[in-house]
């Protein structure tokens, strides 16, 4: 557990983010990039919003994840080892609009360390935002915890042929999200290169990594958790002559690169948000929007 004692508790409350990866009904591993909330107890609180629901679910169906910090960007530390979380994770039903107890706790983190979330507060942006204060709570369980060294950049993948290569170009790593012989997911921050038959990922014998469906993460954001770009390649990996390699399957890019991308994801995020409640025929949550302006006040 992670509690305050523990010896990498200041390491992980320092990482902005964490890959969380979560399991996807065809046992997929799929990790996006999230803030997280060390709790006292040691357990780490991830939330989702209701646009975004699908980590949500496959918790639900499949309890086992996996988070992993391993991009330091932002959190003023010199060297840090990327840090291996595995565990069994819960997400109950409930929709969260308040920011109080530990919720609030990561509320008040998130208007800190990126102060452009608050123009979510404003009133003109409310009637396209407010699905991004409407909050499932997923509390993760910490079984097993590892570190290994950070890769040194590799040059990268090129636009070429390959499936998914425009959305790999310019990260100099990538996060591979893989499964164990168990099927239970690990995440291991890797280089990444293109051969014939897919994405050359570097691996140690270490890793306990299996062949099977997997996926490659790349995300990046600036120090105040602002310039946000993510995609996921989806794939099967696969020992072969050369090691192991990813051949791509599907490319997911839910947030583009220029401001029509924003208006498209802004729109999404309010069709995603109003399936999932009618779905189970809940009225839209009221936001107490002076709650929020309060607490992003505070310094």
């Amino acid at each position: 557990m992670l509690r305050s004692d523990h010896a990498l508790a200041r390491t992980v409350d320092a990482y902005r983010t964490a890959e969380f990866a979560t399991l996807t009904p065809d046992g997929t591993p799929i990790a996006w990039p999230t803030a997280i909330l060390r709790g006292d107890d040691g357990t780490l609180l991830v939330t989702t919003s209701l646009a975004f629901p699908q980590k949500a679910l496959n918790v639900r169906r499949d309890g086992r994840v996996a988070l992993l910090f391993s991009d330091p960007t932002g959190s003023g530390l010199p060297d840090p080892p990327q840090i291996l979380v595995r565990g069994t994770a819960t997400c109950p039903e409930k929709i969260h609009t308040v920011p109080e107890g530990e919720l609030g706790r990561l509320w008040k983190s998130l208007f800190e360390r990126q102060p452009g979330a608050r123009a979510y507060l404003n009133v003109a942006a409310r009637r396209f935002t407010d699905w991004y204060f409407m909050r499932l709570l997923i509390t993760v369980t910490p079984t097993e915890i590892t570190t290994a060294p950070r890769p040194a950049p590799g040059p990268g993948i090129t636009d070429g042929p390959l499936l998914g290569a425009h959305a790999l170009t310019g990260y100099g790593t990538a996060v591979l999200a893989a499964t164990d012989s168990a099927g239970a997911p690990v995440l291991r921050r890797t280089t990444v290169t293109s051969t014939a038959d897919g994405y050359g990922v570097a691996l140690d014998e270490d890793a306990g990594v299996a062949a099977g469906p997997a996926s490659l993460l790349v995300h990046r954001h600036d120090e105040k958790l602002a310039g946000l770009h993510n995609a996921v390649v989806r794939g099967r990996l696969a020992r072969t002559g050369v090691g192991w390699v990813l051949a791509p399957e599907r490319v997911i890019e839910p947030v583009g690169r220029g401001p029509r991308d924003m208006v498209r994801t802004v729109q999404n995020c309010r069709a995603a948000t109003k399936r999932y409640l009618d779905r189970r025929g809940l009225a839209r949550p009221v936001i107490p929007w002076a709650e929020y302006r309060k607490l992003a006040a505070k310094r």
